[in-house]
């Protein structure tokens, strides 16, 4: 199967008119778009699980490539060691806390218990759906698709965790720091790959059934890959819903 290519840091390929409307909700995700001098329909900062084990030869007609982010800059880790005495206190911090939130679910009224109930079922409906589409993998499984090819470059893209994605008008462009940042991902960013509408769109797989941080990047051959959002129910989601049923 021919390989598609994409476009990476190509300046302006994807420049969209003035006219297009910034919609995303928070000043970094405006600051991002200045920045990248982009004009995004929406935008949100997410991240992707953990990369299974290609197969040898997969692996080895990738170049193998890296698999998993950077770790923590030096000064990072640095702040986790010299955080680390406090982490006792923190945690009896947060069991007072979730002591005092069962006390208080304890004393709910009966439409509230009703409320939580219902929600508890509907997390577990979710859970399924999940477990029953895959969803709970990074990608659909296919190495060979454009989904597993494009994945096994994630990582040769930037070695950041996190990836700004924006939603134009003529596709997807994520944007990172080309290196693992502890602060200042929004200073350090630049644009890292670019999809076109023609070979992938981002798709709510429930359809805004569930408020959830998943979408995915779904490619024409009908391969996926899932990222999770910052945020529950980004921008991107509401951006997703509000786009026309494509033909199935």
């Amino acid at each position: 199967m021919p390989r598609t290519r994409y476009a990476l840091d190509t300046p302006n390929l994807f420049r969209v008119g003035e006219e297009s409307l910034d919609v995303t909700s928070t000043g970094k995700q405006r600051v991002a778009m200045d920045r990248l001098g982009i004009h995004a329909e929406a935008g949100d900062w997410c991240w992707i699980g953990k990369i299974p084990q290609p197969p040898a030869d997969v692996l080895q007609a990738a170049g193998n490539p890296r698999l998993r982010p950077a770790r923590l800059p030096p000064l990072s880790m640095i702040g986790v060691v010299l955080g680390a005495p406090f982490m006792p206190l923190l945690m009896l911090l947060r069991l007072l806390s979730d002591a005092e939130e069962a006390v208080k679910r304890s004393l709910d009224r009966k439409e509230e218990k009703e409320q939580r109930r219902a929600k508890k079922e509907e997390d577990k409906r979710r859970d399924a759906i999940i477990a029953q589409r895959d969803l709970d993998n990074v990608f659909d499984g296919n190495w060979h698709g454009n989904a597993g090819q494009f994945l096994l470059r994630w990582y040769t893209h930037s070695t950041h965790h996190e990836r700004m994605l924006l939603a134009t008008q003529e596709g997807i462009v994520l944007a990172a720091p080309p290196k693992r940042v502890s602060v200042g991902r929004e200073k350090h960013m630049q644009v890292v790959a670019r999809l076109p509408a023609s070979e992938a769109t981002l798709v709510d797989p429930f359809s805004g059934e569930f408020e959830t941080r998943i979408l995915l990047i779904r490619f024409r051959d009908g391969s996926w890959l899932r990222v999770d959002t910052e945020e529950l129910r980004s921008d991107l989601h509401m951006y997703v819903l509000r786009q026309p049923l494509a033909d199935s």
